[in-house]
């Protein structure tokens, strides 16, 4: 009898479900997308509602499409958009308020005062991250201020979670509270070295321990999927953030290997081992994923606007109808003219780590039109990911041979190419681009036994293409020059 895994692929824009075979092939996929809120500038939304209407209705449908039986599904693995920060009732099930978005700057301010207040290399030492508003443990704080319910969350009648936790929490038997390590790490709540909630960074941000979910194995039994949502009681045995997932379904075991994935932002991970590596560059330490109570490391790198950048193209700018065109614009013309892009649309992740500068567009000339602006949209996703590898090599003391590249923008051909340009090294393409979720049900089949060892899983991965670089050094070498003018124009941009 055949053996499939499913994946639930929990992500920014939109919520997946894909279908595999025991070996990794692509039986089915389907994914819907779901509204994004943005009440004041910077502040970004989901409402919880959407993100569990769309799961349910993805698996159902991606189900339906491999038109198998759903007990011939062996295990469940769920990936998810991390940071993101959910908070519900434990008794009724109702959220309070909406999710607030990995994206979200809202709690920039609070940050600074934790900085101010010489707290920032304590949450380093112990989280590996670098304070800022991206992480949940802030967004969590300000909402149990905002709404008033400390007294309610110390009685324990509050859960916290990111989309891991709220989607087992709704869709798995006796709804267990619970997230895995890597989501865990992202919280700014969670100690590295101990593998468990901090209560020091609890005291500091004022969070009862007793709202925060029970920190698991990424992969394991956690429990099984409700029987109401396919007909039938489905293993739950893996639960990751989306780019751990990516890494582990990258098949990055081996120390020193590196990825990055071009989602709605970009993100980049290096193996590193049993131990954590403390970034000199402005990356953080983060989980790999931990399996059989073993941690597994890794530095990270983050580009906050990737894919985002090119739906800004779409639906704010309206210069294109659809994110396939931008590869025959950009390949339409030899080069920008000197025009850069800076998206800093919510501020900059690794290595500037700058809140408060903004998106800027900068050597326009009157000859500037949709294709010069779209090739720089681009090329502004490669610089910023080049970014991020030049630190991560300085950090690890070499430069990796090659980087590995998934999610939907490694499909376009010109913006792989350029990252192999601008980066130096050959840039490979698997063939399953969708790595995360590929991350997930390899996780899930680990953690169910239907693969015995790591290594099992690693002979999955299959290379597509691999692109190598073109550009001569000097011409790349002004290229960034350009690029790092740009960024600084944008560097601190709201007064503050």
């Amino acid at each position: 009898m055949a053996v499939y895994l499913a994946a639930l692929d929990q992500g920014t824009t939109s919520s997946r479900a894909v279908i595999f075979t025991g070996d990794g092939q692509v039986v089915s996929s389907f994914n819907r997308e779901f509204p994004q809120h943005y009440p004041k500038p910077g502040w970004v939304e989901h409402d919880p509602r959407d993100i569990l209407d769309t799961q349910v209705a993805s698996l159902r449908e991606a189900v339906r499409l491999a038109d198998i039986n759903p007990a011939d599904i062996a295990a469940i693995g769920i990936t998810n958009q991390r940071e993101t920060t959910f908070l519900w009732d434990r008794k009724t099930g109702e959220s309070v308020g909406n999710a607030i978005v990995w994206q979200c700057r809202r709690t920039a301010p609070m940050v600074d005062e934790l900085v101010r207040g010489g707290h920032g290399d304590m949450i380093r030492e112990k989280t590996g991250l670098v304070p800022d508003a991206y992480f949940s443990g802030t967004k969590l704080k300000w909402m149990l201020d905002y709404y008033n319910l400390r007294d309610k969350a110390e009685q324990g009648d509050l859960c916290f979670g990111t989309a891991d936790s709220f989607l087992c929490w709704n869709l798995l038997e006796d709804r267990p509270h619970v997230t895995d390590a890597t989501n865990a790490g992202r919280t700014m709540l969670f100690n590295l070295h101990t593998q468990d909630w901090d209560e020091d960074l609890l005291k500091l941000l004022g969070i009862p321990k007793a709202c925060l979910p029970r920190v698991v194995d990424t992969a394991g039994p956690i429990g099984v999927l409700d029987p109401a949502i396919l007909g039938r009681r489905i293993p739950v045995t893996a639960m990751a953030g989306d780019q751990h997932a990516s890494l582990f379904g990258q098949a990055c075991l081996r120390v020193g290997s590196i990825k990055n994935t071009y989602g709605t932002g970009c993100f980049m991970l290096m193996n590193t081992g049993d131990q954590p590596v403390m970034s000199r560059n402005g990356l953080l330490t983060t989980m790999a994923w931990r399996i059989g109570g073993k941690p597994t490391y890794a530095l990270e790198g983050s580009v906050f606007m990737g894919g985002a950048t090119i739906q800004w193209l779409r639906d704010e700018l309206k210069i294109i109808s659809h994110a396939s065109e931008t590869e025959a614009l950009a390949q339409s013309i030899t080069g920008t003219g000197g025009v850069y892009l800076v998206p800093a649309f919510t501020g900059l992740g690794a290595p500037w780590w700058d809140m408060y500068s903004r998106g800027t567009l900068v050597g326009m000339t009157r000859g500037t039109g949709r294709p010069q602006i779209v090739r720089a949209a681009l090329e502004a996703i490669a610089y910023q990911s080049a970014d991020l590898m030049e630190a991560m090599g300085k950090d690890a003391g070499h430069q990796p041979e090659q980087l590995q590249v998934d999610g939907g923008a490694s499909a376009n051909g010109f913006l792989m190419q350029f990252q192999a340009d601008i980066s130096g090294i050959p840039v490979v393409r698997p063939k399953v681009l969708e790595t995360t979720a590929l991350g997930a049900a390899l996780l899930a089949g680990l953690g169910a036994g239907v693969y015995g060892s790591l290594e099992e899983t690693a002979r999955v991965w299959k290379k597509d293409l691999e692109f190598t670089p073109k550009m001569d050094e000097a011409t790349r070498l002004l290229e960034m020059g350009g690029w790092h003018r740009a960024v600084e124009r944008s560097l601190n941009w709201v007064n503050h």
